[in-house]
């Protein structure tokens, strides 16, 4: 069934308590509040990557030979990078920003591109690969990207889960609460609290795996409460 954005522009509304139910329509200037906040909603996405409910699985790009940064745009949250050699996919590895910047290497090396960083900028992400690639190699990002803004007459349905629907309902109704100086309601409250903390958990599980630190590594060490609580094991 089609869900206009109107649509939820209203239950937003009368969720929030600032319209009544049966007795008002939302419309007017109303209804153009409620659609510039919805968008505020959708754009804050940039920076609440476990509020984005999606994962992009088939990002695809061509590297260019010689060239280390490629701009990805809409890119909130990278989580894999690979690239093909004809039908074989190849595993890259990512580093992190003092690795990657930091580390001594050649740069004038043309090769297999098994190295990424990827770093956020305006309007998406710069994303940085060595050694500089060789030939033009077929490139595949996996990751979340920021939701996109909306039109007036948009159909939610066709782009939006329901359950997402359904939070975007409270979250705009709190967000015209705080735009019309009104108290939003504890149900209101709680039952956003609700949907943030699914989404956050089905969107972000928390890391459990684990790895056991040995003193007799580098750049490893081992403290009183390691060795009598966790006993030498810790979450990665």
């Amino acid at each position: 069934m089609a869900y206009p954005v109107t649509l939820l522009i209203s239950e937003a509304f009368y969720t929030s308590g600032i319209v009544s139910r049966n007795f008002q329509t939302v419309a007017g200037d109303q209804e153009q509040t409620g659609f510039l906040k919805l968008n505020e909603i959708l754009s804050d996405t940039a920076i609440e990557e476990d509020m984005i409910p999606y994962f992009t699985t088939s990002y695809d790009f061509n590297a260019v030979p010689g060239q280390e940064m490629y701009f990805i745009p809409n890119l909130s949250d990278p989580e894999t990078l690979t690239f093909f050699i004809n039908t074989i996919r190849y595993q890259m590895r990512k580093e992190s920003q003092d690795l990657y910047f930091g580390a001594a290497r050649a740069e004038n090396v043309e090769s297999l591109p098994y190295n990424w960083h990827c770093e956020r900028c305006l309007g998406g992400c710069n994303l940085f690969i060595y050694f500089f690639p060789d030939t033009a190699y077929p490139m595949q990002l996996t990751g979340r990207f920021r939701l996109q803004t909306v039109t007036i007459n948009q159909d939610l349905s066709l782009i939006l889960d329901q359950y997402y629907i359904n939070y975007l309902q409270y979250r705009l109704a709190d967000r015209l609460c705080t735009a019309y100086n009104f108290a939003p309601s504890p149900s209101l409250t709680k039952q956003l609290l609700q949907y943030q903390q699914m989404i956050s958990k089905r969107s972000s599980p928390m890391d459990l795996r684990i790895n056991k630190i040995s003193t007799l590594t580098p750049n490893q060490s081992i403290n009183y409460a390691q060795v009598n609580l966790g006993h030498g094991w810790t979450t990665d």
